[in-house]
């Protein structure tokens, strides 16, 4: 068995760079960029400049030339643009792709109606399957944007809070209920919670 560690993917190197921008906030010129995406995100220090290239390429990464050197520099704030952009475009796309397989979808039904298999249903069905494949791949990559898009994540924290308060208010009633019993039927918390079954580990709940 080699115990030969596998490189980097150019994917996961593009994460990690642009990781580094995010983390430092500041400019940085060439050198520095090879240094700290060597150095610090264990990206082969000759491979950076190209993946460097990539991010500005995909407007990931901006970069002006001040005096004889070219700066770089990219913000969260971008990535949450771009995100958003990205969001959009591939929304758009999966809107387009579902219209057209509804028309493919009745073409192929249009064609194979009292007749035998044509030439004509044989190119919609052909042509829906790679529709059908393009949409798959679509709502992935659109679910992978999504998961991370900032206002899905406060609606699940908002969901998320939602529960967590119903859950609190119940044990608001219970903890009520004890001292009810306990001031009314003489009833101590042990004996509450051994003949109503209550956890004993009952408390309030946080959002951390």
């Amino acid at each position: 068995m080699s115990g030969k560690k596998k490189g980097l993917s150019v994917e996961e190197k593009r994460k990690r760079l642009l990781q580094m921008f995010y983390e430092k906030q500041d400019f940085f010129n060439l050198k520095e960029v090879e240094k700290y995406g060597s150095k610090e995100k264990g990206i082969t220090a000759m491979t950076v400049k190209d993946i460097l290239q990539s991010l500005v390429d995909d407007s990931m990464v901006d970069t002006e030339r001040i005096g004889t050197s070219n700066y770089y520099w990219a913000f969260p704030s971008k990535g949450l643009q771009i995100r958003k952009r990205k969001i959009g475009e591939m929304s758009e796309e999966l809107a387009r792709t579902k219209a057209r397989r509804e028309e493919l979808t009745a073409a192929a039904a249009d064609a194979g109606t009292g007749r035998e298999e044509t030439e004509e249903r044989a190119t919609a069905i052909a042509e829906m399957e790679e529709q059908e494949s393009i949409l798959a791949k679509v709502e992935a990559e659109l679910a992978q944007y999504r998961a991370s898009d900032p206002e899905v994540i406060a609606a699940r924290i908002q969901e998320t809070q939602v529960c967590l308060d119903a859950a609190n208010r119940w044990t608001d009633n219970m903890f009520s209920m004890k001292s009810v019993f306990r001031n009314n039927f003489n009833l101590e918390e042990a004996d509450f919670n051994k003949a109503f079954g209550v956890p004993a580990e009952l408390d309030y709940v946080e959002l951390k």
